[in-house]
């Protein structure tokens, strides 16, 4: 018969075990001073780097959107609030709230034109047009952080893809799978018939229909009646050509 362990053994094991513990403990205790420590060296460097980059962060975008990776890679957040060091040394959480306003203006602006769908790159390109005698030139990286912001409106302002574009939706209209597919399949020429989604997209000409009225309903398309084909088109100004000279008025 096997023996069991006594008090003494028990005592010991448990000893040994809060040992053990309190030695993981210990280690992991040193990691996480260790990693601290560094993180506060980085940020550090950060800042240094950042006091003489000055310039550069400021009218470079290419620059200011490297800079900030590095930001995010320590966890520091430079547009997490317009006081603080970030906005004393660069201004950089007031270039993005401002930047953001302009963004509403021009979507608000547009909303009449493309249902309130606007692809990112003729964001961008209304956007340096308004902002010719500005000093700090954008991109579309200045964009999407300045539109990530503007997420706490609560007002349906999001970056989402179709294909291979970018679209800014300034409306809390909810677009699902069938309809990305319509928008995806319209790229080609800004617009698509009934027919061209039923052979496309191996529809029933049932659910092409009621997707394309739906994006209609919405504002999001417009008709055309008027083709000697005696076919509807329905058109997508969201994703059309881009023509940066149409006169839109900015508040």
């Amino acid at each position: 018969m096997r023996r069991r362990p006594g008090i003494s053994g028990l005592q010991t094991a448990v000893v040994a075990r809060d040992q053990y513990r309190l030695l993981g403990e210990n280690v992991a205790k040193t990691r996480t001073d260790l990693m601290k420590e560094q993180l506060a060296i980085f940020r550090n460097q950060l800042e240094e780097f950042a006091r003489k980059h000055k310039h550069d962060i400021k009218k470079n975008p290419a620059f200011r959107a490297q800079f900030h990776t590095m930001c995010a890679k320590c966890g520091v957040d430079p547009l997490a609030s317009n006081k603080g060091f970030w906005a004393e040394l660069l201004g950089i959480g007031d270039f993005y709230y401002e930047l953001g306003v302009q963004i509403v203006d021009v979507c608000l602006a547009t909303r009449m034109h493309n249902g309130g769908l606007l692809d990112i790159e003729e964001l961008c390109s209304l956007l340096s047009k308004r902002r010719r005698a500005s000093r700090e030139p954008i991109n579309e990286d200045d964009c999407l952080r300045a539109i990530s912001k503007l997420k706490v409106l609560g007002s349906g302002f999001e970056v989402f893809s179709v294909g291979k574009r970018k679209l800014v939706r300034s409306v809390p209209t909810e677009l699902n799978k069938d309809h990305n597919q319509i928008l995806e399949l319209a790229q080609a020429s800004g617009y698509v018939t009934v027919q061209e989604v039923e052979t496309g997209l191996s529809w029933p000409f049932g659910r092409a229909v009621d997707a394309l009225e739906a994006l209609l309903k919405e504002g999001l398309a417009m008709v055309d009646d008027g083709h000697v084909d005696g076919k509807r088109r329905y058109w997508f100004p969201c994703i059309g050509p881009i023509d940066i000279h149409t006169d839109y008025s900015f508040n």
